[in-house]
């Protein structure tokens, strides 16, 4: 994934400096907004793919990369209205929102507030109702196996750092990219003993997660906004640090519970917006947009062009 140039900068929005880059192009605005602990840089191979018809940009939200790390302001309304002032300060009337994973929770909230600012929505496997996923995986068998591995030292160096999590994370290791070494390059920090260390502290997570996951309910939509959907369809594949008795034990849960439980989240979602295009990936990746690119970018630009 060959990695652009972007413009970097700042700007000032309910009293706090947000990042964004913006790549360029002439259109509509498409601004891409990201997932939960990510930056705008996630998107620096995918993005700049749309410059050609749109205006791309995308912003890194509060407590996140290179913005600031207010200690409030994780809570849905304050969101969204960074992301209004933002348009604002760019003089952007109406745009098209994309955004992956927790953002969900953003696209949704936005054009319930404001949706005479939004052309069109993207979710990136991004569900907007994490309630009842949460209660689901608290039934799954592997939630409190602990897989023994040899410690490593402190990360001293970013080198470090990113082998540690391609050891710790096999999801994010078989995507690896440059855009991965960018985007952890402005997510981490080093700190008082000389380690790196992620910026976003735990108090912020924490009040993310309690604000945006556990107890967030969708506002509703009453506008018929112009919607696509991706769901990556996965499975977790087991190694064999798990036992035999833990590979099918979690072979059963996924098939009575994490199947019918997916088909739900397809259903509730297209229940809610019955005019979204919704697109199944199947085998997927959480990061779809960047394990499955071509056939993301594919639907994703002729349902911009429609």
């Amino acid at each position: 994934m060959k990695l652009s140039n972007p413009k970097s900068d700042f700007v000032l929005v309910n009293g706090i400096h947000l990042h964004y880059l913006d790549w360029g192009g002439k259109g509509s605005a498409l601004i891409f907004l990201t997932g939960m602990g990510s930056s705008a840089y996630i998107y620096g191979g995918f993005a700049p793919l749309f410059t050609d018809k749109f205006h791309v940009l995308a912003l890194t939200r509060r407590g996140h990369g290179d913005s600031d790390y207010p200690e409030t302001g994780y809570d849905p309304d304050t969101l969204v209205e960074d992301i209004r002032q933002f348009m604002d300060t760019l003089n952007i009337e109406k745009a098209v929102l994309a955004g992956h994973s927790l953002a969900g929770v953003e696209l949704t909230h936005f054009a319930a507030t404001h949706p005479e600012r939004v052309e069109k929505l993207v979710y990136l496997e991004a569900l907007d109702d994490r309630r009842k996923e949460r209660l689901i995986m608290q039934g799954h068998p592997l939630r409190n196996v602990q897989i023994k591995r040899e410690e490593s030292a402190p990360p001293h160096t970013l080198e470090e750092y990113i082998a540690n999590v391609k050891r710790d994370v096999p999801t994010f290791a078989q995507i690896w990219s440059d855009v991965w070494d960018k985007e952890v390059s402005h997510s981490v920090k080093v700190n008082e003993d000389g380690i790196i260390v992620d910026r976003m502290p735990a108090s912020i997570e924490k009040m993310m997660a309690e604000n945006l996951i556990n107890e967030y309910a969708p506002k509703e939509v009453k506008a018929t906004i112009p919607t696509l959907s991706f769901y990556a369809k996965r499975k977790q594949k087991l190694t064999d640090e798990y036992t035999d008795e833990q590979k099918a034990a979690y072979e059963t849960f996924h098939r009575d519970v994490i199947e019918p439980f997916f088909r739900y989240m397809v259903a509730e979602f297209q229940g809610r917006f019955p005019h979204a295009k919704i697109i199944v990936i199947p085998d997927g990746h959480h990061y779809c947009f960047i394990a499955q690119e071509e056939l993301v970018h594919d639907e994703m630009r002729k349902f911009l062009l429609e």
